[in-house]
Parts: C-alpha cells; structure tokens; sequence
C-alpha cells in the first residue's frame, strides 16, 4: 500500500478554521502505519461528541458548529476519515474497502479512550460511525443521525444483483450539472447510480465544486478552496472517487452479513437515538424512517426535519442543527 499525505502548507489560512489539528497512528493491515487526524475542542471534561463526515469532505464541514456545540459546554472531536482531510491517503482505489474503513476508524477510536460518547453523524459518517456503534456499544450513550444511513440492499433478492450490475454499466457519465436531475429523476435508473459513475469516471472530479452543489450554492470561493486544499491532484482522490461504488447496495455486496449483524445490534439499541434529517436531501429521502421505526432508542424522541437544508446541512443549517443536538442532549441527560 502507497500512502499519501497533503503537505501541510495547503491547510493553512483557510476560511473560517483554526482548529488545531491532532493525530494519531493506526496500523493500515497492509504494511504502513496511517496518521488519522481529528479536531478535539472545548473542556477536557465536557461531554464527548464524536461528530463524523462522509464523502467527499472532511472535518471543516463541521466549523460552523464546533463554537455552538463547545460554547453549550460539549467537548467535540471530529476526525477526518482515511482518504480525507489532514488524513493520510492510500493511493490506490483497491485500498479502499468498507471493512477496511471501519477497521481503521475503531483502531482510531481504541486509541483515543471515550467512553460515554455521542455520535453524530452524516452521510458515510453514519455508514461508518454506526458500524462503530454496533461494535461496541457500550461506549455510545446517545446517537444523532442526519442524512445517513445504514444500507444492507434490504427487500432485495441475490438474483436481483446481476441484472442491477448490469443496469449500472449501462448508466452514462453526467455532469455535475446534470447530477442533481439525475438523482430526482434517474429515467430508470436509480440516482445513486449516477453519482457512482460520476466519481469513479467523471474526468472533472472537483470536490469544492460538489460541496457547493449539494449545499445549494451557499459556498464562497474561499470555502469552495477549502474543501479542495486536501487533494492538490488527482493522485489524492482515490478514497474520494472509490467511497460511493462502496456503499452496499447490491445484495450480492460482501459487506451484507455485516451491515446485518449491525443492524441486529440497532434494533437492541435503547440509547437515545435521534433523528435529524434536512428537508432537501434527495441522496437520503426517507432514510429516517426506518431508524424511527427499527431502533427501540428512537421511540418517543422529538424527532427533526432541518428545514432549508442540502444534503451538506452542517453548511446550509449549521445553527438549526446545533440547537436541534442541544435541544436533545439536554433531553436525554447521561445515565449514571
């Protein structure tokens, strides 16, 4: 495994941000160590929030509300996922499995000793932090999910998988300004297909520009830059390109047994569980309901919808969804 990592220079000055970054070291499984960075602000003695990101950002999407969440008292650690960020960067696309990933981020969370945590989650921080969840329970106090999920190709039948690979071959390389109609209305085809095909093929692979398509255009040019700063070319984007033909969305997917077994532990799940999915998100629509319905934590929680948000709602929302965690932190106080 050849590993990459974003000098350091290309972090400097960015808009809005001046955290301090940490890191810690984890075995890759395939011969070198992985330098995983996070952010850890506010008291040392506050209440952890493990807050997790998804593809193609990293921890800057948090900035907005890291004042607010460590302003309330909380203590907020937000890593950024291997491939991502101030992470280190295998090279190569076949580095990068779903197993491998959760692998990588429980080595992480070994090492940094939390216990009572809340975790909360979007997009592939939910498909991964779950996943963490599920491993050890015992370690989560509270869970908040927003625009995530936990896929397993539930409803599907094995011999479904073929004709669906087959379906996804057949889909053509969008733009990015076709990719947005494309998951409203995919003409047959499932929407996420296109966005698979996107990043594993699309020659104009910009992730500042995808970050201000699915955050409504709320981005300026200095923050677009910022969520470009941890990839100087191509040879960086590998996790990015590789992380959406990850999901398990074909029933055929080796990481099935897993996402089931995980989901097993959910529904035995009486951590409070909270809800808190954006009103414009066409990647997740409805994803919340089978967390209402499935995970005995979530019953009898005030449950939110993030009105005028994308898919990126830390961006659009950051104050609506801060106070939305408050507002549930303080309604499910730690059990001693």
């Amino acid at each position: 495994m050849d590993v990459l990592r974003t000098p350091d220079e290309r972090f400097e000055g960015l808009a809005g941000f001046t955290f301090a970054p940490h890191y810690t070291e984890v075995d890759s499984g395939a011969g070198p160590m992985l330098r995983i960075h996070h952010l850890d602000e506010g008291p040392r003695d506050g209440e952890v929030l493990l807050c997790m990101h998804g593809q193609p950002t990293w921890c800057y999407l948090y900035r907005k509300m890291i004042p607010i969440l460590t302003g309330a008292g909380y203590r907020v650690i937000v890593p950024d996922l291997v491939g991502f960020g101030r992470s280190d960067k295998p090279a190569a696309q076949d580095d990068y499995t779903y197993a491998r990933h959760v692998q990588w981020m429980r080595a992480w969370l070994d090492a940094q000793g939390l216990d009572r945590i809340t975790l909360i989650c979007q997009d592939w921080g939910g498909l991964i932090g779950l996943r963490l969840v599920a491993a050890s329970p015992e370690r989560f106090a509270r869970v908040v999910v927003a625009n995530t999920g936990l896929p397993d190709a539930e409803g599907l039948t094995p011999d479904m998988a073929a004709p669906m690979r087959k379906l996804l071959a057949s889909v053509p390389v969008v733009t990015v300004d076709e990719l947005g109609s494309k998951f409203l209305d995919g003409g047959g085809a499932p929407g996420f297909f296109y966005w698979i095909k996107f990043a594993a093929e699309q020659p104009d692979f910009k992730v500042g520009t995808l970050v201000q398509f699915s955050a409504a255009g709320s981005l300026g040019e200095a923050e677009i830059a910022a969520y470009d700063a941890p990839f100087p070319d191509e040879r960086y984007m590998a996790g990015a390109r590789r992380f959406p033909s990850l999901v398990p969305i074909f029933p055929d997917d080796p990481e099935i047994p897993a996402q089931q077994a995980a989901w097993e532990v959910l529904r035995n799940l009486d951590a409070p569980f909270l809800t808190a999915f954006s009103d414009g998100d066409p990647v997740t629509t409805g994803g919340h309901e089978r967390f209402q319905r499935e995970v005995p934590g979530a019953r009898g929680q005030n449950h939110v919808t993030i009105q005028g948000g994308g898919h990126f709602l830390q961006e659009d929302q950051p104050e609506a969804f801060a106070a939305a965690i408050i507002k549930f932190l303080q309604d499910n106080p730690l059990r001693h």
